[in-house]
């Protein structure tokens, strides 16, 4: 362990503001401090607040127990089995409080280690023990409420201002113990547009494969929080960089692999950019639109062969949609209400080649049309032969009815179609 003298950077010398956070981590901090208890504003809610950046969540710790948490707040529920922590809620406004962490010990009543991963977590100590428990030196600073100074025992204030991304302990043992933490520190360097320590870095390249060990549903979690962040596509290219992405997609990864200059490649960029731009205008973002981008040549290849027997395109699409979802759980879990989605897109884009009589007409009233248009207008910028759909469906949007029903073309099923209607590569 290291030297575990803390640096005190008094409020004198920090840019944190009271009137930055939230009320509620403000009365949760005021009510430990008046029950007594030590009372910190820490991780990643301090970081951001030295960045002159807005947090998303403020978390607490404190040397108070769960329970003791619980007695201090009646708005407060426990959580957790694995890992005891406190809810203090305000209406849909949660604070969470964590108390300071003891040193990890191998085995014992309140800690379970198997194969180097933490799988239980109970053993609390003081606020000097729990800085090492903690991941990334930046995310280990401590605001005290006590006297509004930051307490530093990792060096952590330097490293923010010098833009490293450096682990607490030895990078290895740490990853081990979480291997999350290699996709954590993915998201905050290109987050925060630091730069991985070498030491941080190196294990990453050799232990990505750790990740094929971690909950299905908990990898979902951290995908959200990877590819919603607003730099999506800076973080694709970065999971693959660091071979983090295959054990997350491992269908799309093997086709990315195939691919020199290919259509997958060129889908997913033009996703995960329409995704950042929706992101930075305000928009609301699904994770359905981004497995369909990831899925959408899994669902392909899967289907080509359930075409050459013979069975209807619909079908084609819905089985192949089932297995490549069937295949992608047993790396990330998927909630079924986002995979009905991704299923229904998939389906809108072969009802998307026609453009004739009332069934064109049907599919612009679907519910999901809008988000099967924008996946369309994606799919053209990879492939040309969709471009002339995407225009036709862009127009026929901004016509009356009278407009649209001039728009509708002949039958294009059938022979004789129109010179230079051309069928596309794909549905």
């Amino acid at each position: 362990m290291a030297d575990s003298r803390a640096t005190i950077i008094p409020r004198a010398e920090h840019c944190i503001s009271r009137s930055s956070m939230s009320e509620q981590a403000i009365k949760v901090l005021y009510g430990l401090k008046k029950a007594g208890f030590q009372a910190c504003l820490v991780g990643g809610g301090v970081r951001d607040l030295l960045l002159g950046l807005e947090p998303k969540d403020f978390d607490v710790a404190t040397d108070a127990s769960p329970e003791q948490v619980k007695e201090t707040f009646r708005n407060c529920r426990l959580i957790g089995r694995r890992f005891r922590l406190a809810h203090v809620g305000y209406g849909r406004n949660i604070i969470e409080v964590a108390t300071f962490r003891a040193n990890l010990e191998p085995e014992g009543d309140d800690v379970h280690v198997e194969n180097g991963r933490i799988i239980r977590d109970n053993a609390f100590g003081n606020i000097e023990e729990d800085v090492w428990r903690r991941d990334f030196t930046v995310n280990a600073l401590y605001y005290d409420i006590k006297n509004f100074s930051v307490i530093d025992y990792v060096n952590g204030y330097d490293d923010l201002k010098q833009g490293v991304l450096r682990l607490i302990g030895e990078p290895t043992e740490r990853y081990h113990e979480d291997p999350v933490r290699m996709l954590r520190a993915i998201r905050f360097a290109v987050k925060l547009g630091m730069r991985i320590e070498e030491k941080t870095e190196a294990p990453i390249f050799e232990l990505a494969h750790l990740l094929t060990d971690i909950s299905p549903a908990r990898l979902f979690e951290e995908i959200l929080k990877l590819f919603h962040s607003g730099k999506a596509l800076q973080t694709f290219e970065s999971l693959r960089h660091y071979g983090l992405f295959a054990p997350l997609f491992p269908q799309t990864e093997a086709i990315l692999a195939e691919e020199a200059e290919g259509f997958p490649h060129t889908l997913i960029c033009e996703a995960l950019k329409s995704t950042d731009r929706r992101i930075a205008s305000g928009k609301p973002v699904t994770p359905a639109f981004l497995f369909a981008a990831m899925l959408w040549e899994p669902m392909q290849a899967a289907m080509a062969p359930m075409l050459e027997q013979g069975m209807p395109a619909i079908q084609a699409i819905q089985a192949a949609t089932d297995q490549a979802f069937s295949k992608q759980r047993q790396a990330v879990s998927v909630p079924r209400r986002f995979a009905i989605m991704v299923k229904e897109i998939f389906v809108l884009q072969a009802r998307l080649m026609h453009r004739s009589g009332k069934r064109a007409l049907r599919t612009l009233e679907h519910p999901r049309f809008r988000a099967a248009y924008d996946f369309l207008l994606i799919r053209a910028i990879a492939d040309d032969s969709l471009s002339e759909y995407a225009q036709w469906w862009t127009k026929i949007q901004d016509c009356d009815n009278a407009g649209r029903e001039a728009m509708l073309l002949p039958n294009e099923n059938k022979k004789g179609r129109r010179r230079g209607r051309h069928k596309p590569k794909s549905i």
